[in-house]
């Protein structure tokens, strides 16, 4: 449901994997639709996303379009009685997600949200090692990417739900979350850009445990977008960008570090759809690497994110 980049991507990773396949697309206009399953050679396409939804030879809907169309269009699906899995950020707030959710849990359906990062042969590793770190003093994320100054850009459109928390921000916040679960006290700082989303901004969230998580998220620059976890014992470095297919190093307070390489074929969000597939089979409505109450608890972070800064 969609034709942008992201849902190409997607469409070409899924060529890489047995777990699915692309059986329609979906797009507000015929011309859209036809160009991109023309492009990736899908056999069926609508000119309409309520057509797409209710598809019978659709088996789950995967949804593509900008942010603030997510929660309107995964709703359609879901009363359509279609499985969905929502692009990132799953909504614009966490009240569209509970909403979401609760519509999901109502009807038995699958529902996920699309961060393709949970699921890369990488990011399993690093939790398998979390244990080996003691306790976690510090989490550490950035997202920094540059982006020509052009008022029609979905990324400076209002309108489009621009900004660098929505687009970039929520993967070092997902990753912090992945870590240390929601944080009791949240504090931001944002940099307006010339349209008034947020170009800039630094979080610093902090968690009863003690431990912290400084994150940063930019649309004005390339950062090393890389990201650590320090515990009393051990750390992890993660090589930038840290939320794509990448290599980390397991460094002890004492010992000898440890290099862990990680070559993947495409994009890496093939990875996501094998999990979405594997749930599916057995008969499951969502799946325990991106649970439905991390993803609330995620909105709900941005939320007060968001807030932070307007005070």
């Amino acid at each position: 449901m969609g034709t942008g980049g992201i849902a190409g991507a997607f469409a070409e990773d899924l060529q890489l994997t047995e777990s699915g396949v692309v059986a329609a697309v979906g797009s507000r206009s015929a011309g859209s639709a036809e160009r991109f399953a023309d492009k990736l050679s899908i056999p069926t396409r609508h000119s309409s996303y309520e057509a797409l939804a209710n598809d019978p030879d659709v088996d789950v809907v995967y949804v593509a379009t900008p942010h603030p169309m997510h929660h309107a269009n995964a709703r359609l699906a879901l009363e359509a009685g279609k499985p969905v899995l929502v692009e990132k950020p799953f909504t614009m707030n966490a009240d569209e997600a509970r909403d979401l959710v609760e519509l999901a849990r109502a009807k038995h359906l699958f529902l996920m949200e699309a961060m393709w990062t949970r699921f890369l042969p990488h990011i399993r590793h690093v939790r398998e090692l979390l244990p080996r770190l003691g306790d976690i003093v510090t989490v550490a994320a950035d997202h920094g990417q540059w982006f020509a100054e052009d008022p029609a850009f979905r990324l400076f459109a209002p309108e489009l739900g621009g900004g660098a928390l929505l687009d970039l921000g929520i993967y070092p916040v997902s990753f912090a979350s992945m870590v240390l679960g929601a944080p009791e006290r949240v504090a931001a700082m944002a940099t307006p850009a010339f349209t008034g989303v947020d170009a800039q901004m630094s979080m610093l969230f902090g968690y009863a445990s003690g431990a912290q998580a400084v994150l940063t998220c930019t649309l004005s620059a390339v950062s090393p977008t890389t990201a650590s976890i320090v515990g009393t014992e051990a750390r992890i470095e993660i090589d930038g960008p840290f939320y794509a297919p990448a290599s980390f190093t397991f460094i002890p307070r004492e010992g000898e570090r440890s290099r862990f390489e990680y070559v993947d074929e495409g994009r890496g969000l093939r990875h996501q759809a094998d999990d979405v597939a594997l749930r599916l089979a057995a008969g499951e409505t969502e799946s325990p690497l991106m649970p439905l109450a991390e993803t609330v608890s995620i909105m709900t972070t941005m939320d007060e994110v968001l807030a932070a800064t307007r005070t």
